[in-house]
């Protein structure tokens, strides 16, 4: 989510502290279970736990990508395989307890900026995908991150993530019917009709939830949310809103290999690879650092366990995605959900990947799920990833001018790549007018000059 910021991540579990008795077996001598003050059943637990938290993706992941052309049913069933790969690698090769799936703020950069906003066809966003996970695989592999960690400020880190949440919740209301659009203001509030009020009883009750600490409050706000607009549909005609299809079909790979790599090889298109370069790299990044400090998932020296390997798994995830048909696949920090819960290995990650695996035969199911259903979670979302607003410095107006731009463009400009051209140009053109040449890092240069170039071409 995504870098999706989620309370999940700071919960504890009791289940944690506890004595856990032996596991045996090959499951505990290859994971090292014992070792890790976990047991199987703990780990199988955790694994159900996160994946209850995350997979909300399933539904939520094609409704946006069927916005970009990507049919239903091809972009669930490709969610469902990569969500099973990429877990079931960072489980058995980075053996970290980590759900791995295509992220919330990649799939609204692929839909909204990409396809809806610059007017790439979907083959050709897919490539960019391919390419950006092409690059992440090259970093991760030579474990450039520290270099590139310092080149980018806090503040900028912080505001992309709060700025791509806001954007997410601005998408959820708009498909929801609660905000429209009118000539007078740019925006409004819509009409107070019924399909409006199922969706604000949905989002109520969906925050209910994950305040009450429920397991999977997101998935289950989605279910109830969708029965609501059952009856409501047949009460007053609007019966498109719940439509039923069938209950299971074979998987669709309609959208497999339809990737256009050569097609994004263009200049003008390296702006949109960077940024998904960029959002993903830092995504998994504090991801990892995350659940590392809530779990204590470190090595020897205090850094994230098994980070390289990680980082690797995350960086060709995202590039598999693009080949199967669906934006970038990213560390979850619903994760934590299951790392509260106790699970300490990759067993809890094959466990969460095992899960996945049923959905691939229920997209007549799923597709049934309305607009109005998935609007809450969007919205609910948002509100998690707006939690890094509070770590930049606003009393310092060299640093929080750019972040602020950062924040409030992606909404306001439905971008999110403008959103993130103008908080990096800012921030170098503010360092140069004050003389701080040494605070602008070569990263910042180079980002800076990018964003320029994709302006010019943009327009």
């Amino acid at each position: 989510m995504t870098q999706s910021s989620s309370s999940y991540a700071t919960q504890s579990s009791a289940s944690a502290n506890e004595s856990p008795s032996p596991s045996p077996g090959w499951l505990d001598r290859y994971f090292n279970v014992s070792r890790r003050g976990s047991s199987v059943k703990t780990e199988v637990l955790a694994g159900i736990a996160t994946f209850l938290a995350g997979m909300y993706i399933i539904v939520v992941n094609p409704a946006i990508l069927s916005d970009a052309g990507i049919p239903f049913s091809a972009a669930l069933s490709a969610t469902v395989v990569i969500s099973f790969l990429s877990s079931l690698a960072m489980g058995l090769y980075a053996r970290n307890p980590i759900l791995v799936a295509p992220g919330m703020g990649m799939n609204a950069l692929f839909t909204y900026t990409l396809v809806l906003g610059a007017g790439l066809s979907w083959e050709v966003a897919l490539g960019c995908v391919f390419w950006s996970g092409v690059m992440f695989a090259i970093l991760a592999m030579f474990n450039v991150r520290e270099a590139i960690i310092e080149a980018i400020p806090p503040s900028l880190r912080y505001a992309i993530t709060c700025g791509i949440g806001l954007f997410i919740t601005f998408i959820g209301l708009k498909n929801a019917g609660f905000i429209v659009a009118n000539p007078a203001t740019l925006v409004s509030l819509g009409n107070l009709d019924p399909s409006l009020v199922t969706f604000f009883i949905g989002l109520v009750a969906t925050a209910v939830m994950v305040i009450r600490g429920y397991n999977g409050a997101l998935i289950l706000g989605i279910a109830v949310t969708t029965l609501l607009a059952a009856p409501m549909g047949r009460l007053w005609g609007e019966d498109v809103l719940v439509a039923w299809n069938g209950l299971a079909a074979l998987p669709d790979f309609s959208a497999v290999w339809k990737v256009d790599i050569l097609g994004a090889l263009k200049v003008a298109y390296l702006p949109f690879i960077f940024v998904m370069l960029f959002t993903n790299f830092f995504d998994a990044l504090s991801c990892f650092m995350a659940l590392s400090e809530s779990a204590n998932l470190k090595d020897a020296n205090g850094n994230p366990r098994n980070l390289k390997r990680s980082m690797t798994v995350d960086a060709f995830a995202s590039m598999i995605a693009a080949p199967l048909g669906t934006s970038a696949a990213q560390t979850f920090i619903e994760s934590g959900a299951g790392v509260a819960q106790g699970g300490r290995t990759g067993l809890t990650a094959v466990v969460i990947a095992l899960l996945f695996l049923p959905f691939l035969f229920l997209s007549p199911l799923l597709s049934l799920v309305p607009g109005i259903a998935t609007a809450p979670a969007l919205v609910l979302v948002g509100l998690f990833m707006m939690a890094p607003v509070t770590r930049i410095d606003w009393s310092r107006f060299e640093e929080a001018f750019p972040a602020f731009l950062a924040i409030i463009l992606m909404p306001l400009t439905y971008s999110i790549t403008l959103g993130i051209a103008f908080g990096f140009m800012s921030f170098v053109l503010i360092k140069l007018a004050l003389g701080k040449f040494s605070e602008i890092k070569p990263a910042m240069w180079v980002s800076a000059v990018l964003a320029g170039v994709m302006l010019v071409t943009a327009q």
